[in-house]
Formats: C-alpha cells, structure tokens, sequence
C-alpha cells in the first residue's frame, strides 16, 4: 500500500484529495494546521513525526491573500512566505530520504499566476516560487523517477468558503469560466490523483490548471 502525506488534508480541497487518494488505496497521513503549524520550522518537523516511509507528498496547505500592498504588513507577508513557500521546500527536503524512486510531489498553486489581482499580489508570488520550484526539482529527482508537478485551482467552493461565494460573485466567476461554473474540492483532487498515479509517470515538471477554463479569454 502506497503512503500520502497531504498538508491541509482536515478540510476543504485539502480532505477532497485525502478521500481520493484514500479511494485509490492509498494511506493517508492525517495533517491539519492545529496538528503542525506550518508558519514555523516546528510545525514543518511536527507533520512529518513518525513518518518512515513516502510515496506521495501533497503540498496543499497555504495562508490565504494577505490584501492589496497598500494594506500588506511585513508580518503578513513573511507569513505567507513561510507557510506556502517555505514548508512546502523544507516538506520536500525531510520528505525525500524516505520518498521510494517512482515517489510523487504535487503542490497546489493557483491561477493567481496566470491573472493580475491587486488583492493577490504577495499570494501570487508565493505560488508562483511554488511552481518555480516544481520545475527545477523534477529536473533534479528525474533521475529517480519522482515526478514533481502542480495544480493550479481556480475559484473552488468547499464547506469552509462556501459563504463568500454570494449569487452576484458566483455569477461573475461562472460567466469568466469556460464551463460555466465554480469548482468543487472532487475537481480538484481527481487531478492530483491522476498526478499522483502511476498512469502519470510520464508528466513532471508541469503546471495544470484545474480552474474549469476561468478568464481563457472574452466571450463571444
């Protein structure tokens, strides 16, 4: 039986991919915030306690938006930075003595990369060090079959969010996505299943988006 550690896995797109995995036969190692604080190194060696072997590490846990730069502070920023950039690279780096050859690294990015949001602006940037990265390990893990890629989540409604999403917004983001509608956590984690499956042994070092098509461009 193969072994995940998803970060993040006690709710939303978090607990999403913990049940996919979960479906596929695959043991989960349980990871929540209130277990391991991942804003601080001790969290970071917290969420991989008693650990011994890996085959898969999920890096879905993340600090949300910090606001617009005129708002930011410099202890919001350097949160951020430390929960979505600097445990997923210090994850990997405990991670990878006990990951197998033929292990996989997703991480969880987000569109925010791709698109100019004022209110974004430092999230964007961890996650775009995120997806710089991914690249740059699956070059150096290919040897040893690891492969390492992204998934980049558009506007995705779970039970934690579910009440920002009021009919006006959610009618904004349907009419900007090509599909016509918000995502769910399942469409989210059936992609970082497939990443995490042997059927993707040949994918590494990409970014895909699973936003259902979101601002692919003007509607005719």
């Amino acid at each position: 039986m193969k072994t995940a550690l998803v970060t993040g896995s006690s709710r939303g797109i978090g607990a999403a991919i913990a049940r996919r995995l979960e479906r596929d036969g695959v043991k989960v190692i349980e990871h929540s915030s209130a277990r391991a604080d991942l804003s601080t190194m001790d969290g970071v060696d917290k969420a991989m306690e008693g650990i011994k072997t890996l085959d898969i590490l999920v890096n879905n846990a993340a600090a949300p938006p910090a606001g617009p730069i005129e708002t930011d502070t410099p202890e919001a920023f350097d949160h951020l930075h430390a929960v979505n950039v600097r445990a997923p690279y210090f994850l990997i780096q405990r991670a990878l003595p006990l990951m197998s050859d033929g292990g996989r690294i997703v991480n969880i990015s987000s569109v925010a990369t791709r698109m100019a949001n004022p209110a974004q602006t430092s999230f964007a940037m961890t996650k775009g060090a995120l997806e710089t990265m991914s690249r740059t390990l699956a070059q150096q893990l290919g040897p040893r079959g690891i492969t390492v890629n992204v998934v980049a989540p558009g506007a995705t409604r779970t039970a934690d969010n579910e009440a920002i999403f009021t009919p006006e917004l959610e009618a904004m983001i349907a009419g900007t996505t090509a599909q016509g509608r918000l995502g769910a956590g399942e469409d989210i984690a059936d992609v970082v299943a497939f990443l995490a499956s042997d059927d993707a042994r040949w994918v590494t070092g990409q970014v895909l988006d699973a936003s259902g098509g979101l601002f692919l461009g003007p509607r005719t």
